[in-house]
């Protein structure tokens, strides 16, 4: 039987090839469909998601914020969770600045991750007034601030590992932030499906991704040459540790706390006119 292609859009992170080793790679059964791996950093998979070109992708939520007239969300493979969000960090002498007078925070210039990762949003949200931005590869971010080139930057993924040991230090856990103020789990990226796809196939999807994610939780060490191929300059101790913090219980299937906590992101959006609306039809169950 002929199976139709789907391209499927993820990062090299741990957390996402940990995820969708099974499913590439034909390790359940994917039915009548195959699917055709598309490995970038996150801000470039939301820049294609833009674009509409690919079928399944990985995506943060701030972009996805824009998206949901192309793309719907499944309800496996995301990640939320608690103390996992970005950090803002800075030099220690920066840092006592801040300390001293807050109000300086303003006149800073932050690396950032990306436009539209929900990590710049969660910054929008909480720094209003920290608007000079410079967008960099998630992995340049620290090397940016030792090299004086910007006073603040945006870390997430793994980079929330190794910060300290390159003398930098913490200015917010934007997470915190976001959890105290929201009293739920923060969604920072999902699985979206182009709207278009046949709404069996959508659903079928959304399963397969689920099965393979309990796939790598029953078959660790299965699926962990995959993950240290797309991250060789790590050490395995890290790559677990990024795996624990952003695969769990809300990958397998967001559930009803997942979804309100999604849903709460996107109000927050509205209600700060960063979207004007959005559909009723947001997940696929």
């Amino acid at each position: 039987m002929q199976k139709t292609k789907i391209t499927i859009g993820f990062s090299p992170c741990p957390n996402d090839c940990f995820i969708f080793d099974a499913l590439i790679h034909n390790k359940i059964d994917t039915k009548h469909l195959q699917f055709e791996p598309v490995i970038e950093d996150v801000e470039t998979l939301n820049r294609m998601a833009f674009k509409g070109e690919l079928d399944v992708t990985k995506l943060s939520y701030h972009a996805f914020a824009y998206l949901t007239n192309i793309y719907r969300l499944l309800t496996s493979g995301s990640a939320l969770g608690f103390n996992c969000g970005p950090l803002l960090i800075a030099l220690p002498e920066t840092a006592e600045k801040i300390k001293q007078n807050p109000k300086i925070i303003s006149s800073l210039k932050v690396s950032i991750p990306g436009k539209y990762t929900t990590a710049n949003f969660l910054l929008s949200l909480s720094y209003p007034n920290l608007t000079n931005k410079t967008e960099l590869v998630f992995s340049e971010i620290e090397e940016s601030i030792i090299s004086g080139k910007v006073d603040l930057g945006l870390i997430i993924h793994e980079n929330r590992f190794t910060y300290q040991q390159k003398g930098l230090t913490k200015i917010t856990d934007l997470g915190e932030w976001w959890e105290t103020h929201s009293q739920s789990a923060i969604p920072l990226g999902g699985i979206v499906v182009q709207r278009n796809l046949p709404e069996n196939d959508q659903i079928l999807i959304n399963r397969l991704i689920k099965e393979s994610v309990e796939y790598a939780f029953a078959n660790t060490e299965d699926v962990m040459p995959f993950v240290k191929q797309h991250a060789q300059a790590m050490e395995e101790e890290v790559m677990k540790k990024h795996i624990e913090l952003y695969v769990n219980k809300y990958s397998i299937d967001l559930g009803e706390l997942g979804k309100k906590a999604v849903t709460l992101l996107f109000d927050k959006a509205l209600e700060t006119k960063v979207i004007s609306s959005y559909p009723k039809d947001l997940f696929v169950e």
